[in-house]
C-alpha cells in the first residue's frame, strides 16, 4: 500500500471511529499528540483529549469530496452536524497522517482556504 493510499485509509477510519462514537478506536487512529484546529481553539492534544472532543461535541462527518495534496495531506469537504442542530453545514479539514494515524486534522470554514494551506504546508514539508 503506497503512502498515499495509508492516508486515505487512516483519514476514511478517522471519520468512521468519530461518527460511531467509538473513544476506543479514536484514540487508536489519532498519533500522540494529534494537532486540531477548530473554532474553539488549536494546538496540539493526546488522543485522549481528543476522544473527550468527541463525546461532548456529538459532531457527525459526512465526507463530500476529497483532495488529496499530497503523499500525507488530503483535505476533505464535509457535511457536518451537531446534535442541537436540524441542518448540515459544511465544513473543510486538511489531514495529516503518519503512517496509518491521524497525526492533525485542521478546519477551515471554505474550500479555497483549506487547499492553500495544505498545499503551502506540504512545499514547507518537502524542503525539510
Amino acid at each position: 500500500m503506497s503512502t498515499s493510499e495509508r492516508t486515505e485509509a487512516a483519514v476514511g477510519r478517522w471519520h468512521e471511529v468519530v461518527n460511531g462514537g467509538d473513544l476506543d478506536g479514536v484514540r487508536a487512529v489519532v498519533a500522540d499528540p494529534v494537532v486540531v484546529n477548530g473554532p474553539k481553539g488549536s494546538g496540539p492534544i493526546t488522543p485522549g483529549d481528543f476522544a473527550g472532543w468527541i463525546v461532548r461535541s456529538g459532531i457527525e462527518l459526512r465526507p463530500r469530496s476529497w483532495h488529496p495534496v499530497s503523499e500525507r495531506v488530503v483535505v476533505v469537504e464535509q457535511d457536518a452536524r451537531w446534535p442541537q442542530d436540524r441542518e448540515w453545514s459544511r465544513v473543510v479539514t486538511v489531514f495529516r497522517a503518519s503512517g496509518d494515524r491521524v497525526s492533525a486534522a485542521l478546519r477551515f470554514p471554505e474550500l479555497r482556504a483549506a487547499l492553500e494551506f495544505a498545499r503551502l504546508y506540504a512545499d514547507l514539508a518537502a524542503t525539510e
